[in-house]
């Protein structure tokens, strides 16, 4: 038996990294997982490491940014194990550079992926999640208490140099979550945000490791943190080292869990005691 079972959730970007330890905490503890990637391969990787396990998940691949895809999203969670109860905004990644230099474009992709693709898979989500409470009221069941966890970033919380638009849209998520908050607390839903301070990535490692570039919708974008600044960084860390994806999933999996069901509009700093 685990804490989620019979849930559906829904993990945007879980192919890699931090979402795919998301998808598989949840799947873990019983959840029926949508898994989703901009890349088919990464998601169906992460399907098959779930359904190794003995859990049930689905891919759905496709860039969150595309207009359409919150509805696509939301409909496989629905269309695939009839409902949705776990929504988790991880979809993300960092085109960085000093305001003078940094492009519209630049600025534009960053606050699609991080903010304005998690408001349209939220809106995408209300008549569902709207709908599933009507009916059960209707039949005198008590209405579940559903969860969205959004990720954020120290990055929101205090800003970093060189990224003014990933500090902006991070900053934006906490805003959302606020505001989400009271709008769906007459559902029963709880909303809340999970900021990452450093945590092992493909974007945070060094550029030798991470092969210094990724690729977006055929555009090569550069990641990666330099060493000594990586080395500098962690020795700010109460607990003297980057985090681990898992260590990252645990703390989306708290906002996920029965024992947090009444608390939200919060925001959980996953940071080593780390804290701009």
């Amino acid at each position: 038996m685990g804490n989620l079972d019979n849930k559906v959730a829904i993990v945007s970007g879980s192919g890699r990294g931090i979402g795919r330890e998301i998808a598989l905490k949840l799947a873990a503890e019983g959840a029926r997982v949508v898994v989703n990637d901009l890349d088919a391969e990464p998601a169906k990787e992460t399907v098959a490491a779930i359904e190794a396990a003995g859990g049930a998940a689905v891919a759905c691949p496709g860039s969150v940014t595309d207009p359409d895809f919150g509805e696509l999203f939301v409909a496989k969670a629905v269309d695939t194990y009839g409902g949705l109860d776990i929504i988790v905004n991880n979809a993300g990644y960092t085109w960085d550079s000093v305001i003078q230099k940094m492009t519209d474009e630049q600025w534009d992709a960053i606050l699609d992926v991080h903010l304005k693709a998690p408001f349209r898979i939220l809106r995408a989500a209300q008549p569902v999640i709207a709908g599933s409470v009507k009916q059960a009221k209707a039949s005198g069941q008590p209405v579940p208490c559903r969860k969205v966890v959004n990720i954020s970033s120290l990055a929101g919380t205090g800003g970093n140099a060189g990224q003014a638009n990933y500090s902006a849209a991070k900053a934006g998520v906490t805003g959302l979550t606020k505001a989400l908050a009271k709008e769906w607390g007459r559902y029963n839903v709880t909303v809340n945000t999970v900021a990452f301070g450093l945590i092992k990535t493909r974007l945070t490692e060094a550029p030798a490791d991470s092969g210094g570039t990724i690729d977006v919708a055929g555009k090569q974008i550069q990641v990666g943190v330099n060493p000594n600044l990586l080395t500098a960084m962690e020795q700010m860390i109460p607990l003297g080292r980057s985090g681990t994806p898992a260590e990252a999933a645990g703390a989306v999996y708290l906002f996920c869990t029965p024992e947090s069901d009444y608390v939200s509009a919060q925001t959980l700093v996953c940071g080593g005691g780390f804290n701009l």
